[in-house]
């Protein structure tokens, strides 16, 4: 694949075309092959031709790089001349292994370039259409009949009429919610509900139903659908009435728009049904969101966010092998940042994401300075914190993170979501995403070979931590302060310490117990944070009773209500004017595989990965986890004995983490003993590093 694309090459959109590179030099990567244990990459071989022919038969007459010596199969740099506009190159890649010294080629895979090039921009694949027939058909009365297609979806419709005297009308309903039978033409809030009319001319034709645009979610900030798509409306349910004769599932379809998805690239099962369901309704949404081509926040607006953005990017990692639409997204953020203060501290977690899931490094080297300056290091006061309300935002400032107006702080969305927060001149939410900011931008900085900013930003967080922790946690209470003048304690106050490492070991019970204690009392968006830090406090437990709750603060009762994608609030009750169709609501689809699973990775582009389920009291998981480098396959059996069973693709290493049942165990991994070590100040046990291929590690007490 290139990192400029996603894996699969060459999709055809509805337009007859594939996505273009807008790269002058694009970096590849590839899948190595073989499954044997200790698979590891020794060479590469890539060409470029702009001949098919040619690279059919091995012959890069753009780019040869010849035999290559070393592993590196992910981000590997184009050093060819330059490309040009508007032009099909073709590629292939030879990747030798330790296992086999003879190697095939790849199949020739096309790179078709843009109108308009740079050294480096990011690109993305064209939308698609899924054309999909009704689940039902039920007919409610003689001239009215109800269709379901299972699950909403942002689509057209299309279905086929007969009019014998060319004078008929008919009525198309389209809608998210049903009510006593029918699609609920008020549902409430941005649900969605269109009622369109049809003349039928005479015969029988085929209607493709036009959809006016929503002035709303049309304006100036939102993102417009393209033209060789056309306009969409999210909905599930469609009804066909003032008409007579009885429709049949191949005279009515509707065509979801989404971004290219493979829906075998992930997968997860579990011995509890509940978060089964809550798995596969927020893989779902994360394909069904994707309908823009760019994350936004739903369908009411139709405007990224970087909140959406880095929940969107973190589920969309955890659901397909796909990177290129969160890095567009990334990067449209940067130069188009919305007004939170916290959200623009974002920019440095989703930019790091992308360089730590995918290897590549251009995306922060493009946007290094801009990083710089979103870590807000210009609002810090004399006391060491930052503050939006000191006066500090001059005009020179905000020019210096593309935005216009004075940014505040949110701490959650929306606002009665807070735990009730206490907002004052220095907030801990604001500040304890300043220190997530200078962490990593101490560590892009390193990447980046700046190395007298590397330790500028490592002195600067060293120092805040300790402003922080003096300024907001109350030591006798054992827990986080809202703000330096109020004696309020919040959720969130303490959620974000803990999620970005803040607090000190000797908190760390007292702070989790006080988290703990909150329940949900957080958005749709917040949970992300939350769930987070449990498992960050090896709270697995109570992780999991989020997860599987079924009151009206979870995912379950999304289900309940009738969505099958996540909701932009927990109900309509806490958010009247919600919309049905926000991946910001659909963080699972990331805690599952990242945090529950536990494959994260711990090098760049999956180098190294690590394995640390926490699956609490399920006696059995399964997942398939997909990365750069190829699927990860697991599974944990939680019951006399612990059984964990790892495949880990070519040319990747693990490190293995196993939960500490007691002081005295037996652990094995194919039958040879194992001996594992206890991780400091947490109840796992590290069962060490693993290669490429298949392992089962057998746990039980003496």
């Amino acid at each position: 694949m290139l990192t400029d694309l996603r894996a699969a090459t060459e999709i055809i959109a509805e337009d007859g075309h594939s996505g273009k590179i807008l790269s002058r030099y694009p970096y590849f990567s590839w899948i190595v092959a073989g499954t044997q244990q200790r698979t590891k990459q020794i060479a590469y071989h890539i060409i470029v031709s702009d001949d098919r022919q040619l690279a059919a038969q091995g012959k890069g007459n753009i780019w040869d790089s010849g035999k290559v010596r070393g592993s590196t199969s992910v981000a590997v740099p184009y050093k060819g001349a330059a490309l040009q506009a508007d032009k099909r190159y073709f590629w292939r890649v030879k990747s030798y292994t330790n296992k086999s010294q003879i190697s095939a080629w790849s199949d020739v895979k096309v790179i078709t370039t843009g109108a308009q090039l740079k050294d480096y921009q990011a690109s993305a694949e064209k939308l698609v259409k899924t054309k999909e027939l009704p689940v039902t058909i039920a007919s409610l009365n003689d001239t009215l009949q109800l269709i379901d297609f299972g699950k909403d979806a942002f689509s057209q419709f299309t279905v086929q009429l007969e009019s014998e005297s060319g004078k008929d009308t008919v009525t198309i309903n389209l809608g998210e919610v049903t009510d006593k039978g029918r699609i609920n033409p008020k549902p409430g809030g941005t649900i969605r509900y269109r009622s369109i009319k049809v003349a039928l001319a005479k015969g029988l034709h085929t209607y493709k139903i036009k959809i006016e645009p929503d002035q709303r979610n049309t304006g100036p900030a939102a993102i417009k659908m393209p033209s060789y798509i056309g306009e969409v409306l999210p909905f599930r349910y469609a009804e066909v009435e003032g008409y007579k004769n009885k429709l049949t599932k191949d005279a009515v379809y509707r065509e979801a728009v989404h971004y290219p998805f493979n829906d075998q690239a992930s997968h997860f099962k579990c011995s509890n049904d509940t978060l089964n369901q809550i798995w596969e309704l927020c893989k779902y949404s994360i394909k069904a969101t994707s309908f823009a081509g760019i994350y936004v926040d739903g369908d009411r607006e139709r405007i990224p966010y970087e909140a959406d953005a880095v929940i969107n990017q973190l589920g969309h990692y955890g659901v397909d092998r796909e990177y290129a639409m969160a890095r567009v997204s990334s990067e449209y953020l940067l130069q188009k940042p919305t007004w939170p203060t916290e959200w623009i501290l974002q920019a440095l977690i989703f930019t790091w994401n992308d360089y730590l899931y995918t290897g590549d490094p251009r995306s922060l080297k493009e946007n290094y300075q801009l990083l710089k300056n979103r870590t807000l290091t210009h609002l810090k006061e004399k006391n060491g914190l930052i503050s939006t309300t000191t006066g500090k935002q001059t005009t020179e400032f905000l020019k210096s993170i593309n935005f216009k107006d004075k940014i505040r702080d949110i701490v959650d969305w929306p606002t009665s979501e807070t735990d009730g927060f206490k907002f004052g001149t220095y907030n801990s939410v604001v500040n304890a995403y300043h220190y997530e900011a200078l962490k990593l931008m101490e560590h892009i900085a390193e990447i980046l070979g700046e190395k007298t900013d590397a330790q500028y930003y490592k002195d600067e967080h060293i120092q805040f931590k300790q402003i922080f922790n003096d300024t907001f946690l109350d030591k006798a209470r054992g827990i986080y302060k809202d703000g330096d003048t109020t004696e309020h304690a919040s959720l969130h106050a303490n959620m974000f310490a803990m999620d970005f490492g803040l607090v000190p070991p000797e908190y760390v019970i007292s702070v989790m117990d006080f988290i703990r204690s909150r329940g949900m009392a957080s958005s749709v968006y917040g949970s992300q944070f939350l769930l987070e830090s449990l498992y960050d406090g090896a709270y697995a437990d109570h992780a999991l009773a989020l997860l599987t709750a079924t009151d009206i603060r979870s995912w379950y009762n999304m289900i309940k209500v009738g969505s099958t994608i996540s909701l932009e609030a927990w109900d309509n009750k806490f958010k009247p004017n919600q919309d049905w169709n926000h991946a910001w609501g659909a963080a699972p689809a990331n805690i599952i595989p990242r945090r529950l699973m536990g494959v994260e990775p711990l090098k760049p582009g999956f180098e190294t990965v690590a394995i640390k389920p926490q699956v609490a009291s399920l006696t059995f998981t399964e997942a398939v986890i997909p990365t750069i480098r190829g699927n990860i396959k697991m599974s944990v059996k939680n019951r006399e004995t612990y059984e964990l069973t790892v495949t880990l693709p070519a040319n990747m290493d693990g490190e293995v983490y196993l939960p500490r049942l007691s002081a005295d165990v037996v652990v094995t991994c194919n039958g040879k003993m194992v001996r594992v070590k206890e991780v400091d100040g947490q109840p796992f046990y590290n069962a060490g590093k693993i290669p490429s291929g298949s392992y089962t590690f057998l746990m039980r007490q003496k």
